[in-house]
């Protein structure tokens, strides 16, 4: 088990080691800052002093060398815009983004995992029929689309509740659902595909013929098993709480880390928007790793086997 651990904290750094370098020579060859924050019309002299102040007048190399001996030690730059530093603006920003996210997430729970196993055990039913053309709608439909749409419905049409903004609870309820409605419609499928898959091996007849009653069947062997593929989904979803809000938080003008993001991606403000892919890669990975921790939990099977390595 140390050395499955290990080995998942060695790939994880490397992976956060390649988000960081790839972002960082990516946004340095996307434009230059010093022309959209001074403008065009700024005197050249002014212009390589902005340079020169952030260190864009050195090679890349240096510039990444320079950043990662910050980095390692705590320092992830100054925001160009404003001169604080850049892990700063990023915390604030989180709560926002989690007061959605958060109840986001139970809605994908409570909603999507029910709704998957009922339509599995009522197969080829009506509800069945009805549960996956759902499912198959608020997988397809894009997020900002519906977030477009529950406006109109919610916001123009019956003024139940705010277009935009952030300044009471009522504001965070169409960017919560906008966001559990995908979730939940991914969940609902890869729960009921999981599900009959579980329900159509042999030892859920041998259970059955064995007269072991129906309802701890599915307790007992069929949830816990179709668990298994479903927690990667559930891992991925949790891992992607601050990355996947770009979308709403932008449609809704809800000041969360994805609108952030945007700003300072169109501001190329670079040191920010590397602390946010930081952020989204630490998060991601850290999910990856709660996962595969839980496959060993789920499976025992997989528990033996690192026992062995």
């Amino acid at each position: 088990m140390l050395f499955f651990i290990t080995t998942r904290l060695a790939r994880a750094a490397l992976t956060i080691a390649f988000v960081v370098t790839f972002a960082f020579v990516v946004l340095r060859l996307s434009g230059d800052p010093a022309m959209l924050i001074l403008s065009v019309d700024a005197p050249p002299e002014a212009i390589e002093a902005f340079r020169r102040s952030w260190g864009l007048d050195r090679p890349i190399w240096e510039q990444y060398a320079a950043y990662a001996i910050k980095a390692l030690s705590g320092d992830f730059g100054n925001s160009m815009r404003d001169g604080r530093p850049a892990i700063e603006l990023v915390l604030e920003r989180v709560p926002m983004t989690l007061a959605i996210t958060l109840p986001a997430l139970l809605i994908k729970l409570f909603v999507g995992i029910p709704a998957g196993v009922f339509a599995a055990l009522h197969r080829n039913s009506m509800i069945d029929r009805l549960t996956m053309m759902v499912s198959v709608a608020g997988f397809t439909v894009p997020s900002f689309v519906l977030a477009l749409v529950l406006v109109l419905i919610f916001a123009v049409q019956l003024g139940w509740l705010p277009s935009g903004g952030s300044e009471s609870w009522q504001h965070a309820i169409l960017p919560i659902v906008t966001l559990g409605a995908a979730g939940a419609a991914v969940l609902a499928r890869f729960t009921r595909s999981a599900m009959l898959e579980v329900l159509g091996q042999p030892y859920i007849r041998t259970a059955s013929a064995k007269g072991v009653p129906w309802r701890r069947v599915i307790a007992d062997h069929a949830l816990p098993n179709a668990a298994i593929p479903t927690v990667t989904i559930i891992g991925f979803m949790i891992g992607s709480l601050i990355a996947g809000a770009v979308v709403v938080e932008s449609v809704f003008a809800w000041p969360g880390v994805g609108r952030l993001l945007v700003a300072a991606v169109s501001n190329r403000d670079l040191a920010v928007v590397q602390a946010i892919l930081l952020a989204i890669a630490l998060s991601m990975v850290a999910a990856n790793l709660v996962v595969d921790i839980a496959y060993g939990w789920l499976d025992p099977r997989l528990r033996r086997s690192r026992g062995h390595a």
